[in-house]
């Protein structure tokens, strides 16, 4: 994989690195230099399955995934999950036509900037999601709440993933035919903010719509 580190999350007019992933949805692997020259890519990346909200980012992007391809832009899921974990849990919620590949060891993620903030910091952070918690919530608490209630199984392989003392932020970027990022959405772990939050829909087929010309 040629990648390099860099210290802030990607802006748009940056240039996207190459990275080279295990496919989960089909076999071998997928290139982000695949694209280049062909198509534009909607590339989110996320923390692993075991992370409710990252499960509904995936969702989501499945959801917008056919009127992204009418445009002609790609979409390509990202998870810090075992490859062959995260392919047994495809395949009893499919997501038809979509890209996903597995990083456990979250290179893509720091590629692109995103960063990883301390088990402190993620432990002050009450949630407060009306509607889907009885009552604020932390972060272990809530995902400990929501998998249960989403019958999601946390397996040995996602507790791999589940023992870091870093807690990785996720985000996902638009990029066009030549590689350079055109929009972006980064989460930030604070309380009120973009935590667990996905992008805003029209705002990211308005982009869309200006990258696909």
């Amino acid at each position: 994989m040629s990648t390099s580190n860099v210290d802030r999350p990607l802006q748009p007019g940056d240039l996207a690195p190459n990275i080279v992933l295990d496919a989960i949805s089909r076999e071998g692997k997928i290139a982000l230099d695949d694209f280049r020259g062909r198509s534009p890519l909607l590339i989110g990346l996320f923390r692993g399955l075991h992370c409710p909200f990252c499960r509904r980012h995936v969702a989501a992007m499945a959801q917008l995934n056919p009127a992204l391809r009418e445009k002609g832009v790609q979409s390509l899921a990202v998870v810090n999950t075992p490859v062959e974990r995260a392919r047994l849990y495809f395949r009893y919620h499919p997501i038809p036509g979509l890209l996903a590949a597995s990083d456990p060891v979250r290179a893509s993620h720091r590629a692109f900037g995103l960063p990883e903030v301390g088990a402190d910091a993620v432990m002050a952070i009450l949630i407060d999601l009306p509607g889907e918690l009885p009552e604020p919530m932390g972060v272990v608490e809530m995902d400990e709440f929501l998998n249960k209630k989403e019958g999601y199984d946390v397996t040995q392989a996602d507790r791999q993933m589940m023992t870091s003392d870093q807690e990785q932020l996720v985000g996902q970027f638009l990029i066009d035919r030549e590689g350079i990022v055109r929009w972006t959405f980064t989460e930030v772990l604070e309380s009120g903010l973009q935590t667990f939050k996905t992008p805003n829909p029209e705002e990211l087929m308005s982009a869309a719509s200006q990258v696909a010309h």
